[in-house]
């Protein structure tokens, strides 16, 4: 198999709705309007269109999604520009078939070119700390809402940069939630 990723283009966004809407359709945590909360982020500043990828086949079908969108830290004395990575889509025919791996490396090293230097998931404990995700809980970094320690993670795309966010606070963009 096959898969290819590329920036998400304007005339993907029906497509990228549905496989949104496929991935999370049994999942039991999803409040099923993650496709929403996309389209929202894709209007605001906090959208970035170079971290909006999207994931085909052999055949040109989008099997898969991910999105990262700005967010603020803050420190008592910094303020930092920050991701937030929500969400990863994929079709259930595709998945553990490493194409949301390939979404996650590639959005890594897309940030990583942009300058970004951090990136936040809500997210499974077990999924995402294969990527270099470690609980956010361990750095004092607070989030805006009750959610289990164990599913809130930060990943670094520098290594000299974990002492300067110990103690911050998230901020998400108002388009996360309705």
């Amino acid at each position: 198999m096959e898969i290819k990723l590329r920036t998400e283009k304007l005339a993907d966004h029906d497509a990228i709705s549905a496989v949104i809407i496929a991935a999370y359709k049994n999942v039991e945590y999803s409040n099923h309007r993650e496709q929403i909360m996309v389209e929202r982020l894709r209007n605001s500043t906090a959208f970035i269109p170079e971290l909006s990828i999207v994931a085909e086949d052999e055949h040109h079908h989008m099997v898969g999604h991910i999105l990262l969108t700005k967010i603020h830290m803050n420190t008592e004395d910094q303020f930092y520009e920050a991701l937030a990575l929500a969400p990863l889509s994929i079709r259930p025919e595709f998945q553990n078939k490493g194409v949301g791996k390939k979404l996650i490396l590639e959005s890594h090293r897309v940030a990583k070119d942009l300058g970004f230097k951090f990136i936040t998931v809500l997210g499974h404990a077990k999924y995402y700390p294969k990527f270099g995700y470690e609980l956010t809980s361990k750095y004092s970094i607070e989030i805006p809402f009750e959610i289990s320690e164990a599913n809130s993670m930060i990943t670094f795309l520098t290594d000299d940069n974990r002492a300067e966010i110990t103690g911050s606070r998230i901020k998400y963009s108002d388009e996360f939630f309705e």
